[in-house]
């Protein structure tokens, strides 16, 4: 992307400065007056777009806050950075990539380019070759090398190739085939695998090998483990390519493995493994759920993806996120975001969230190499409610930290169980008001409790949350949700001027792991040229192993 003059660093822009001398009154004040001067607070710091609403009145911002939060935003450029995403721009300078998972989840009538080749077609093939084997999977067509139907899937990935489906997966397994079994294997730890197969029969069991390379340690390592696992049961090496795909683009490799390469499916270099859930890495999903519901899910991604292009800053859901986190991580120094779906489906989604946002964004240089000077890239985490009111909201209450939270629930019920459903949406309001204005120790005094207790009993309240509600969790609905977040981590990344996507930070501790690997042969007693503590450890894992 070409500018027409350099952009200030995010320090000197005057947006910048203009909201660190606003933090400081807004510091001053608490929230239980900013709703006191403005009744009309909760109705107008809403937004309701593509079936999202989200209630952003309990941050701790005034209009002058959003008017200067969406000047930086204009400032750093954001509208010229979103149009170079959207149209193909190599905008992961790093890697020297285009970022076009936006791609993934266009209509086949769209046309988006990368080095002048419209790339919509591909994915639609791609997308059509999954319909097919998923069809067949689900049918029943496909069998296994004995005849007998597929009835086990597990997808073997790691990092995005596993978060991603088996997120998916958990939040829309009210729309899964039950027929079938899912199970996905990740860690490179050997009990993952075991514990993923010890009930399951071979020759009922399909294996779906994630790995754009067909290299990736922990993916190949327990991808060999499965082909071992499954031809101990007798079956001929001819049968693996019954019971084994891959997503992948390796050919050579994935044909050496023994898969037949029909059932390779691709996805392109400009699918960065966080974002790549609705591209062939989501071919679990679509076999779960079917290819109906995944065009679904399609279509709900890319409804955020076009109010995210299209809608001005002051009502566009994902900027408006994006920039509250900013907001509280530069100018409030808070360290962390709780994600806090009040849905048990949602389960996995906090873990999905930590990948997308903090590999995205966890950088310490600009995109010229500069070291920052301001803090990027908070700790997303969480758990459903309400099991985390009885574990961590302790410390979100009345601990020393400034959490801001994301509150997500839904209209209705996909399981309705007598009074259920209302009982979870009280405790998102009620957790939501509780942090916004807390107990005074004035109130807590009238309610008699003792004078040694009071201060006890007080919440300072003050601490800010968002709610975000939508009618119900379907395919349509997750993908908005999911697209989002992507969203709203690209616009905090254009104001720090980070590239929200390669991943460096990841390279290291690997490269080191591959050179230790051959150390830890306590036959071999290879020489140690680590510092001490790591030569230290190898030798006591070679002496007790």
């Amino acid at each position: 992307m070409t500018q027409t003059q350099p952009i200030p660093f995010l320090t000197e822009r005057p947006a910048w400065k203009a909201l660190q001398a606003h933090a400081e009154t807004i510091k001053a004040t608490d929230l239980r007056k900013l709703f006191a001067d403005d009744p009309k607070r909760g109705e107008q710091m809403r937004v309701e777009a593509e079936g999202l609403f989200l209630d952003y009145s309990k941050n701790r911002i005034t209009a002058e806050t959003l008017k200067l939060l969406i000047q930086l935003a204009k400032d750093s450029g954001l509208r010229a950075r979103c149009e170079a995403m959207f149209t193909g721009e190599k905008i992961n300078t790093t890697e020297g990539r285009a970022v076009l998972h936006v791609a993934l989840r266009a209509p086949a009538s769209e046309s988006i380019k990368v080095d002048g080749e419209d790339v919509v077609p591909e994915v639609h093939k791609v997308l059509d070759k999954m319909t097919s084997f998923a069809n067949r999977i689900r049918s029943g067509e496909w069998t296994g090398h004995t005849g007998k139907r597929i009835r086990n899937v597990i997808n073997i990935g790691i990092g995005g190739s596993d978060l991603g489906p088996v997120m998916a997966y958990e939040a829309l397994k009210h729309y899964s085939q039950r027929d079938l079994t899912f199970r996905f294997v990740s860690n490179v730890d050997g009990t993952d695998f075991v514990e993923a197969t010890r009930d399951l029969v071979p020759e009922e069991t399909m294996f779906l090998v994630a790995s754009k390379t067909f290299t990736t340690l922990e993916t190949m390592t327990n991808a060999h483990t499965a082909r071992d696992w499954f031809l101990a049961s007798g079956a001929p090496e001819t049968a693996i390519a019954k019971h084994f795909a891959a997503l992948s683009t390796n050919t050579k490799l994935v044909g050496e493995f023994g898969i037949d390469t029909e059932n390779m499916f691709g996805f392109w270099d400009w699918v960065g493994g966080r974002y790549s859930m609705d591209s062939a890495i989501g071919l679990s999903t679509m076999i779960a759920i079917g290819p109906d519901a995944f065009q679904e899910m399609l279509a709900g991604f890319h409804a955020m993806d076009v109010h995210f292009r299209t809608t001005p800053l002051e009502q566009n859901l994902p900027a408006l996120l994006g920039l509250l986190t900013v907001w509280y991580t530069d100018f409030f120094d808070a360290q962390t975001v709780a994600i806090l779906p009040y849905d048990q489906y949602m389960k996995r989604f906090p873990a999905y969230l930590q990948q997308l946002t903090m590999e995205s964004n966890g950088k310490h240089v600009t995109l010229d190499g500069t070291r920052v000077t301001y803090s990027t890239g908070p700790i997303y985490w969480g758990e459903p409610g309400t099991n985390g009111q009885h574990s961590f909201y302790q410390l979100i209450h009345q601990g020393t930290r400034l959490i801001p939270c994301d509150f997500i629930g839904f209209f209705k019920a996909l399981n309705p169980l007598g009074n259920h459903h209302d009982l979870l949406m009280a405790n998102i309001f009620a957790q939501a008001e509780a942090l916004a204005f807390g107990k005074t120790a004035e109130q807590v005094k009238a309610e008699g409790v003792a004078p040694e207790l009071v201060a006890h009993k007080v919440f300072e309240g003050n601490r800010p949350s968002n709610v975000i509600l939508a009618d119900k969790l379907d395919p349509m609905t997750l993908g908005k949700l999911i697209a989002l977040y992507e969203h709203s981590v690209f616009t905090q990344g254009v104001v720090w001027g980070i590239d929200s996507f390669d991943q460096w930070g990841v390279e290291l501790g690997k490269a080191l792991a591959q050179k230790i690997v051959p150390e830890l042969d306590s036959k071999a007693a290879l020489p140690l040229h680590h510092d001490s503590s790591t030569n230290e450890l190898i030798e006591l894992y070679r002496s007790n192993k």
